[in-house]
């Protein structure tokens, strides 16, 4: 039987609901982001139909696009840029999207804060952070979080919500555990130092309920909604 873009989105907040309820939490705390990469503008406007409001692009050029197509008819979209951010390419990012996930490096913060049109309200950042210590991964080492976040606080542009990671590939139960029990002490130390901390971004279809065990307020889903890209 084939599924609409709506039964998948109801099918993933399902799963939400139930990994909070598991672990004594409400539903609604936990935000479902939809990552609508390589995804066609038709299957975006499915969604919003269903009623999702916010989504994920990891590609700057792509996600401008589609940004300028729908941001008048569709302007309470709520955009997420949750890629690799390059310096030549922060201009888009800080022009176009309301949140940035993977800021890591106070250039690019620098940057993406003197880029923010002064006429718009503050880009929502969160802080990259590399759990699992991997070579391939983005991210800064958990020593490094407070002292990045005290330079983006200092930046009027920006506002910084919170962390966000992609933890090892793996099935292995308690490897999510650590990794993702880190990532919500980091966060829970920001909390303690800064205003306006409320977004711990981890946990993917794979580790969903992991994630919400250990606080997630941001899940990211993309294949499980949209399908597996063509």
């Amino acid at each position: 039987m084939n599924t609409t873009i709506a039964d998948r989105l109801s099918i993933a907040q399902s799963r939400i609901n139930q990994a909070a309820q598991k672990c004594s939490r409400m539903p609604d705390e936990i935000k479902l982001l939809a990552v609508s990469k390589t995804k066609p503008i038709s299957d975006i406007i499915e969604a919003y139909r269903a009623g999702q409001r916010l989504f994920g692009e990891n590609y700057v050029q792509e996600g401008e696009q589609k940004i300028t197509t729908l941001r008048a008819e569709y302007s309470d979209i709520e955009w997420h840029f949750i890629g690799p951010l390059q310096s030549n390419k922060t201009k888009i990012v800080a022009q176009h999207f309301d949140w940035m996930h993977t800021l890591s490096r106070e250039k690019i913060a620098q940057r993406l804060n003197d880029q923010r049109p002064a006429h718009q309200a503050p880009l929502q950042v969160c802080i990259q952070v590399n759990i699992s210590q991997e070579d391939t991964k983005s991210g800064i080492d958990a020593e490094d979080v407070i002292a990045l976040a005290t330079k983006i606080n200092q930046m009027p542009q920006l506002t910084l919500r919170g962390v966000m990671a992609i933890p090892t590939a793996t099935d292995d139960i308690q490897v999510q555990q650590d990794e993702f029990g880190k990532l919500q002490r980091i966060y829970q130390q920001l909390q303690q130092h800064f205003d306006n901390i409320d977004t711990l971004s981890m946990g993917m279809s794979a580790d969903l309920d992991v994630a919400i065990a250990n606080g997630s307020t941001m899940v990211r889903i993309g294949s499980a909604i949209f399908g597996e890209r063509s």
